[in-house]
């Protein structure tokens, strides 16, 4: 007789009910919805749901309700993804001083199933709709702007050990510094020798100066571009988060690309206005001893550097840096009490406040100036064809007297808008960019063309598994039934192991389910095929069970593995898409083979291991 013990039985059982009750949340409707939080991180109050229902009212945009979430956040419900858009439409036009809103979409479930945080598989973008961005990060900008920061170290170290230099500047990938005589530059060896030991160093006569040439080593390049990268990843992210898209996915791609995609996300120009925007703040004391008219002609002093403001005017400035932006912990815009004009209020930190605090005390009457600098990127037409050119803008936006000595919190004014200051403090807030980006490939999903995605692709899924039910009723009589049921539970437990993992469902997901629905059919195939076999060979019903799926389960194993291996090698260097297969390849070949080797397995010996059967139903 073919029997499971009672433990492998209840163990089985307690599985399949574990992958229903976790795939559970997939099968209710999916809302498109608004989150709602505070702006500038202040708290939502009671007031709040009661003005928002009031403010879509007023604008007649229907909606399905709204719910309160954890966290001080409210969630606006639509029936459709049309008053979706317009909700949001609204929310930004007349409550954007005090709520901002992030397009999502969310499953409406019960109560029940909320109260045991259960929640259905994420959705892709091709699926949900919304934004993908290809960004390419310039990594050869990143190393050219580690070597300036060694250019202005070097400067500085030398004036203070008092070597006379002639000029020190970055040639071809290095850093070149040129002296008039040997001695000078045997004494600018030993400094720099002293101070920068991680740059390979050498000598160089050319006839007319006497050099030295210092260069990063590629381990040092290598590492300069990957801190590059992440920093460019987490600035990005940071853009994102505060432009209210709920869901991002902002991942790596290769050794210079960065991938975004915003689920939900629909306004592409915007979305590259922020990413792509590379805005911040320096401080600088103005130099009153020099003449800014003289430094126009040439004739720089040294310690300074000429500026000009947005009128064209020069300004003289020192070369020593106060505060740059990325030592602004926030920032926000706003009106400044006393004239009205548009200003950023900004908050340092710790390193930043103290040195803003000590460089006001030692220079109270004496003027600082604010610089805006801001990479733009034009496109201009050469040979016919487009080329695209990014541009260093230094503008002085701003100069006043130090009244008094101030730290970590203080106001900049002098921006030509109140979209300007908004702008600057959303990149103030998210962090500069270690490195120029462009942007690079760009795709925008409709809601509608999701929706579509989704409706084809469950169709597909649903003409397999029908297809495959008639077939294995057909052939196998009730022992094909019962593959029919166990690939039910393939299914079932593949989405529930993707939602308890939050893996992301997309169109090449369907695929791999699709792809899945055959692959776990093909075991009960090998296994019923062998039954078959051992009937005629002349074995008893009882005893052909046990060799069917003994016999079998090797080549099982073997055909599954195989497969197994390939998924894992689409996952480790394939991209996005073919991931998400991988994904739910992977998941659909792990579940096949508990439900049509062991969830089978104990169907039949539970309702025919236990007969004396003349013959199988197979």
């Amino acid at each position: 007789m073919n029997q499971y013990p009672l433990w492998k039985n209840l163990l089985i059982l307690g599985t399949l009910l574990a992958g229903l009750v976790l795939a559970l949340p997939n099968l209710f409707s999916q809302d498109p919805s608004i989150e709602i939080s505070a702006a500038r991180k202040a708290t939502m109050t009671a007031a709040g749901s009661d003005e928002i229902r009031a403010a879509l009212e007023n604008a007649k945009v229907p909606f399905k309700r709204i719910d309160t979430l954890e966290g001080g956040k409210l969630l606006v419900r639509f029936n459709a993804s049309g008053d979706q858009l317009r909700g949001a439409e609204v929310i930004e036009n007349t409550l954007s001083d005090r709520y901002r809103g992030a397009l999502t979409i969310s499953a409406d479930l019960p109560g029940i199933v909320r109260a045991l945080g259960l929640k259905p598989m994420n959705l892709g973008l091709d699926l949900r709709g919304g934004i993908y961005v290809l960004i390419d990060v310039d990594m050869e900008s990143a190393v050219d702007q580690s070597l300036e920061r060694y250019v202005e170290d070097i400067r500085t170290q030398l004036r203070d050990a008092k070597v006379r230099y002639l000029t020190v500047g970055r040639e071809q990938g290095k850093v070149v510094l040129k002296f008039a005589d040997a001695a000078a530059r045997d004494a600018g060896q030993k400094v720099i020798a002293k101070e920068f030991r991680d740059l390979v160093m050498a000598s160089v006569d050319d006839g007319e100066a006497f050099l030295i040439t210092l260069a990063l080593t590629p381990a040092q390049q290598k590492e300069i571009q990957d801190f590059a990268l992440q920093q460019n990843i987490t600035t990005l992210r940071n853009r994102v988060n505060a432009l209210g898209v709920a869901e991002p996915n902002i991942a790596r791609q290769g050794d210079r690309r960065i991938v975004v995609q915003l689920p939900g996300a629909q306004d592409p120009g915007r979305l590259k206005e922020i990413l792509g925007a590379t805005a911040t703040l320096e401080y600088r004391l103005v130099d009153t001893e020099g003449s800014a008219t003289d430094a126009e002609a040439g004739r720089v002093p040294v310690g300074s550097r000429l500026y000009h403001d947005r009128e064209g005017r020069p300004v003289l400035l020192k070369r020593r840096v106060i505060v740059t932006g990325d030592q602004i912990t926030d920032a926000a815009s706003g009106f400044d009490a006393q004239s009205g004009t548009p200003m950023v209020s900004v908050n340092l930190d710790g390193p930043g406040g103290r040195r803003m605090r000590d460089v006001t005390t030692e220079n109270v009457g004496k003027p600082m100036a604010v610089v805006f600098i801001e990479n733009r990127t034009t496109t201009q037409q050469v040979d016919g064809k487009p080329v695209k050119r990014t541009e260093k803008v230094e503008e002085v936006i701003s100069v006043a007297n130090i009244r008094e000595p101030f730290g970590k919190r203080f106001q900049t004014t002098g921006l030509d808008s109140s979209e300007e200051a908004h702008n600057l403090a959303l990149l103030l807030r998210a962090g500069a960019l270690a490195a120029p980006i462009q942007i690079v490939e760009e795709r925008t999903v409709g809601p509608s063309l999701g929706q579509d995605n989704i409706d084809q692709g469950m169709l597909s899924v649903a003409i397999g598994f029908l297809a495959v039910v008639v077939f294995m009723a057909y052939y196998y009589s009730w022992f094909g039934v019962v593959a029919d049921v166990v690939l039910l539970l393939n299914l079932v437990l593949i989405v529930a192991v993707m939602g308890l993992l939050g893996a992301t469902l997309t169109m090449p997901g369907i695929a791999g389910m699709v792809l899945t629905i055959g692959m776990a059919v093909d075991a009960n195939v090998l296994i019923f095929e062998r039954m078959r076999e051992e009937i005629r060979n002349g074995n008893s019903p009882q005893a052909s069970i046990a060799a069917g799926y003994d016999k079998a389960l090797s080549s099982i194993i073997d055909a599954n593995v195989t497969t197994l291996i390939a998924a894992v090698v689409l996952f480790s260097f394939g991209t996005g898409p073919i991931k998400g297969f991988a994904v739910t390849l992977t998941v659909g070949l792990i579940a096949s083979m508990f439900t049509a080797i062991t969830c089978s397995r104990a169907m039949i010996n539970w309702y025919w291991g236990g007969r004396r059967l003349k013959s199988l139903p197979v």
